[in-house]
Parts: C-alpha cells; sequence; structure tokens
C-alpha cells in the first residue's frame, strides 16, 4: 500500500522558487530597453521643452532667467488669437477641400470606371512626391511674373494683370490651401475608396429596387456605410495639418505681414529668428494643449468605432 509522500517544507519551497521572476517583474525587464529609449527619445525632450517654457533663454547667448508664467502670458495677450484662427483657417481649408475632392473621387472609381486602375495610380503621384519639392512646384505655378496659373488666366480673360498670389494677405492662404490639398487629397481618395468598397452591393440593388434615386441611395445606404472611416479620415488629417509646416513656410514663410503665420511657423520662427527659445516652447505648450484635445477627440471615436464592431 503506497503512502503520500510528506509536504515539502516551506524553507525549502522559498529556496526552490526564491531564484524565479515573478510574471510582472518578467514582463517589465522585457519592456525596460523600449521604455528607456521612449524615456530618452520622447519624454526627457517634452518635459525639457516644458520647462525651458518658464525662463527667458537667447539661443545667441549662455545661461537662462526664471520669469514664470511671463512667456505664456506673451502670447496669450498678444498674437496668440490670431495665430489660433489661422491656423484653424488653413486647417479646415486643407481638411475640408481634399476631402470633398477625395471623395468624389472615391465614388467615381467606385462604380468600375473604365480604367479606374490606372486613373487610381495617376491619382496618387502627387501624394508620393516630398512636400518641399510639392511646394517649390507651386511656388513656380503661383509666380507672379512668369507663374502658369496667371497665364492661364490671363489667356482666357479671367484678369487683366499679374496677380501676386503669395505676396497678398488675402490671396496667400488660399495658395497655401491649393497647394496642401493637391498633395493630400489622394490618400484621402484611397481610404474613402477602401470604405466604399466595403458596402454591400445588395444594399444598393435593393435600394433601386425600391425605387431609390442615386442621391437617395447616398444618404440612405453608402453615408452610413462609410461614415465611420470618413470621420476618422477627416480627423486624421485635420490634426496633421493642425501641426502641419514645411508647405506654409517655403510658399510664404509665415507672411506676407503674418497673413499665413501658424503654430508651426509661429514657433520656429520665435525659435529660429528670434532666437528666443523660452517664449517659442511657451508657444509649443499651449500647442501642445490643443494637439491633446484633438487625440482625445480621435482615440474616443476611434473606440466608439470598436464598441460598435463588436
Amino acid at each position: 500500500m503506497s503512502t503520500a509522500a510528506p509536504p515539502e517544507p516551506a524553507a525549502r519551497q522559498r529556496a526552490r522558487h526564491g531564484g524565479r521572476l515573478s510574471n510582472g517583474a518578467f514582463a517589465l525587464l522585457l519592456t525596460a530597453p523600449g521604455l528607456a529609449l521612449f524615456a530618452a527619445i520622447i519624454v526627457y525632450p517634452l518635459v525639457s521643452a516644458l520647462v525651458t517654457g518658464f525662463f527667458k533663454q537667447d539661443l545667441r547667448l549662455p545661461g537662462r532667467e526664471f520669469v514664470g508664467l511671463d512667456n505664456f502670458t506673451y502670447w496669450l495677450d498678444g498674437d496668440f488669437l490670431t495665430i489660433l484662427k489661422q491656423t484653424l483657417v488653413f486647417t479646415v481649408g486643407a481638411t475640408i477641400v481634399p476631402f470633398v475632392i477625395g471623395f468624389a473621387l472615391a465614388l467615381a472609381l467606385n462604380t468600375g470606371l473604365k480604367g479606374s486602375g490606372f486613373l487610381r495610380g495617376l491619382f496618387l503621384f502627387p501624394w508620393v512626391i516630398p512636400g518641399v519639392v510639392v511646394s517649390f512646384l507651386w511656388m513656380w505655378i503661383f509666380n507672379a511674373n512668369y507663374g502658369v496659373l496667371n497665364g492661364i488666366l490671363m489667356d482666357t480673360g479671367i484678369i487683366d494683370e499679374s496677380i501676386t498670389w503669395l505676396g497678398q494677405p488675402g490671396t496667400a492662404m488660399l495658395a497655401v490651401i491649393i497647394t496642401k490639398t493637391w498633395a493630400s487629397f489622394p490618400w484621402m481618395m484611397v481610404m474613402l475608396l477602401a470604405g466604399l468598397q466595403t458596402v454591400p452591393k445588395e444594399l444598393h440593388e435593393a435600394a433601386s429596387m425600391d425605387g431609390a434615386g442615386a442621391i437617395r441611395r447616398f444618404v440612405a445606404v453608402t453615408w452610413p456605410q462609410v461614415r465611420g472611416v470618413a470621420s476618422i479620415v477627416l480627423l486624421l488629417e485635420f490634426i496633421w495639418n493642425f501641426q502641419h509646416f514645411d508647405t506654409i513656410y517655403v510658399l510664404t514663410g509665415g507672411g506676407p505681414a503674418g497673413a499665413t503665420e501658424t503654430f508651426a511657423t509661429a514657433v520656429y520662427q520665435s525659435a529660429f529668428k528670434g532666437f528666443d527659445l523660452g517664449r517659442a516652447t511657451a508657444l509649443g505648450g499651449l500647442w501642445m494643449l490643443l494637439l491633446l484635445v484633438l487625440v482625445a477627440v480621435y482615440l474616443r471615436i476611434t473606440e466608439r468605432k470598436g464598441d460598435d464592431a463588436r
């Protein structure tokens, strides 16, 4: 008759398992290199920049002086609202216009248009060109002396004399938005086309049998199916445009007379033209708070979309 082995003494159990890491400690050990890299590349520069906003620091001089909230109040009592308004004008314009163009092209390509594969590749061409190259291309198009746009408008009799598109406050922002639209509508088209291709054809066929026209089918069938994709595309483009820099800087540098000044160009001008790092980082901190609100909205929308998918 076999007997059960006596229980192992507690001291021996502790000695045998004492050299093993817990699951939590093992997971922390695995993620430590990544966390250290994240802290060195993201956390430390971010905290350092936020702290710099409370100091007066000239890039041309050593040392710095603590000034409290003076750098923040300089912007809030000065040009902050103007810069915010111009940033929103650029962001909204450079988001809505390419969205409308991209959606219209996506709808056309989704109908099985002949040569749609070739057209899709052709429309993607502006998207793959670097932003600086796009900006220089459109700078040539908008040139007041030899630009293609003025030449076409004058040849067709629409205008009698050349327009200084990038040198007038009334037209500079429009020119910047047109340039950014040309560069960004292709990716919106691709994303929206992907969403349209997930709409079941049976729904359109059923709506057609019920006598629904094209507009009614779009409102009742197409839009509800792609609304989630469209909202994500719009919000992502809005966030990217809210922090966009290269197109504005190359075309106008924030001018003329500050007419196209946005947060991105204002921070650059303050830091590397005015050499005032404290004020630049203070404006960057205010800009970051606004971006955090947009990111929170984006995360909320994606979370809600995930819940609906379940």
